[in-house]
């Protein structure tokens, strides 16, 4: 019954938040400045460490440490997904006014995406253990590519989901002033470039989350911890954005820690049978390495050709049909 009651007021307190900032803070598309960027990720960060005390109150410190420490996998996983939404922005050329409501929709229906994510995972685990196996397994591949892979592409001209899209709905080939995601022109209902974008977003978003969800299995599965830590997490994303989107070139080396996040996480998963790693011990290792890759950056700053942000060739049109 007390599960119950966290999930009622984890689930108020998500409504409550989204419903100030879409609906209130967000009536008029504006630039995000620096100073509400930063003012937006330490709220979120005091809301997750509130929740996580709340946890701790009624569930006891072993759960709690559990969500700290899927809430620290989740939340140092997604700064890479920082650089992706810098790319997406840039090929389309969304203009700084619109993309805080792109990213704001977009979440939400990343909320509901990862909800049925993690359901599944949690059922395929308890009937089928050995998935766990292949989750470790997965996550060191990962880890490693993570490392080795120099420059991100996106290529949202190869996305599926996009180009159905394209040939079901008429896509305007200019943003609207008010940020809207459907106008009518000549009589006619089409879809702005601004839809198109949040659509990219959510796609991209089920990418995150087939890294980023099985290695918070590593930890719990409770399916409460797993969730609400993720959710946190995907909340703080949009205002972690406009925090370092014009700094990601200083932590150049960021991906090196997140590469060995996963392969320790995937790691721990196939040795779960004879080597035990106490979640405190997880915590401390995770934040080891996050901390070692952002002083790393600091202290070997990359060459200037090297850390040049290169936008992908984006084309006259972004927004046409197929």
């Amino acid at each position: 019954m007390l599960n119950v009651w966290m999930w009622i007021a984890f689930g108020c307190v998500i409504a409550v938040m989204l419903v100030l900032d879409l609906g209130l803070f967000n009536r008029r598309d504006r630039e995000v400045s620096f100073r509400t960027a930063l003012l937006l990720v330490g709220t979120w960060i005091a809301l997750a460490l509130g929740f996580n005390a709340a946890i701790w109150h009624f569930e006891g410190g072993p759960k709690a440490l559990e969500f700290l420490t899927g809430y620290l996998i989740e939340y140092s996983l997604s700064m890479d997904n920082v650089f992706v939404f810098l790319l997406i922005f840039s090929y389309f050329r969304v203009p700084p006014r619109h993309q805080h409501r792109a990213l704001s929709w977009g979440i939400v229906g990343a909320l509901a995406m990862r909800a049925i994510m993690i359901l599944a995972g949690v059922v395929l685990i308890r009937r089928f253990e050995w998935i766990l196996y292949l989750f470790g397994v997965f996550l060191v591949i990962v880890g490693v590519r993570m490392a080795i892979q120099k420059n991100k592409e996106i290529h949202p001209d190869r996305n599926p989901i996009l180009r159905l899209f394209r040939r079901l709905m008429p896509v305007a080939t200019d943003y609207d002033e008010r940020g809207r995601f459907f106008i009518r022109r000549a009589g006619r209902l089409m879809a702005t470039p601004l839809l198109v974008v949040v659509l990219v977003i959510e796609t991209t978003d089920v990418l995150f989350a087939v890294d980023s969800i099985p290695a918070i299995f590593a930890i719990t599965r409770d399916p409460f911890i797993i969730y609400t830590s993720n959710v946190f997490a995907i909340c703080g994303l949009r205002s972690l954005y406009f925090v370092l989107a014009g700094m990601m070139r200083l932590f150049h080396r960021l991906h090196y820690g997140l590469a060995a996040i996963l392969v320790f996480v995937g790691a721990k998963m196939l040795l779960a049978n004879w080597v035990h790693v106490p979640i405190p011990l997880a915590l401390g290792v995770i934040i080891a390495l996050l901390g070692g890759s952002i002083v790393a950056s600091l202290i070997w700053p990359a060459r200037h050709k090297d850390a040049a942000v290169a936008a992908p060739s984006a084309p006259d049109e972004p927004s046409r049909q197929d």
